[in-house]
């Protein structure tokens, strides 16, 4: 993995040399402080708790914002012209690629961050149970894993951040309701439909339930769209 640590601290210098990640992160804490104390009408419960509810409203936020971050990883490269130059540098294709999803990864896991004001908020007005704290929110980061390997991957294929923005957002919106379509289909298909749904996998974690079938199922995808990425970077690169 020689190089990794040099491609992510560029990366991360690019990411905050732009005010597009202050800015997505503000919006990010502010769309979620919305969700949990308007959309969930926290006021009106007699509970201090962070429920599945407050999560799902996470997985929609996360939809958005992680193409979003991940959309401008090789698209910029690409308008650019510099991605003929990085490909010049004697380092790996595999830690260019992971070097990019690392950095982009750590930007949106401090958009996560960004929301513990409310958890330290609840934890302050009565007994709030960590466990599907805990579980949700490993659960959202893993989830953001697997949409921006995808983001990544679609980016390495066009100059244009829009247009990887929007495919990106496509994809990851397919993964995330095949679970609504499972649940209208029966038999076999149903359950492949909710096997393979991003949702059904996050919202398990949601509930405090860790199951090391759902985190190998990120770990899968995150790496599948992984490899894609760098057998798309590797035929630019040698063709």
């Amino acid at each position: 993995m020689r190089g990794l640590g040099t491609i992510f601290r560029k990366e991360m210098r690019a990411y905050f040399v732009s005010p597009i990640p202050y800015v997505v992160m503000a919006l990010f804490s502010a769309l979620a402080a919305w969700i949990f104390f308007f959309e969930r009408r926290f006021w009106l419960q007699n509970t201090a708790s962070l429920d599945g509810a407050f999560f799902a409203g996470l997985e929609r936020l996360l939809v958005v914002l992680v193409p979003l971050i991940g959309m401008r990883a090789w698209s910029e490269e690409r308008r650019g012209g510099t991605i003929e130059t990085l490909m010049t540098e004697p380092v790996t294709t595999t830690s260019i690629v992971l070097g990019k999803f690392l950095a982009a990864w750590a930007v949106v896991g401090l958009c996560l961050l960004s929301t513990l004001g409310l958890v330290i908020t609840v934890a302050t007005l009565g007994d709030l149970d960590m466990g599907p704290v805990i579980g949700g929110y490993l659960g959202a980061f893993l989830l953001s894993g697997a949409l921006l390997a995808i983001a990544t991957w679609i980016s390495s294929f066009t100059s244009h951040q829009l247009v990887a923005f929007i495919v990106s957002f496509l994809i990851g919106g397919v993964f995330i309701f095949m679970q609504s379509i499972a649940d209208d289909v029966k038999g076999d298909v149903g359950r492949l439909l909710d096997a393979g749904s991003l949702t059904s996998h996050f919202r398990a974690m949601g509930r405090g339930v860790v199951d090391l079938r759902d985190v190998v199922y990120f770990a899968s995808a995150i790496l599948f769209f992984l490899y894609l990425n760098v057998r798309s970077i590797e035929n630019r690169r040698y063709r």
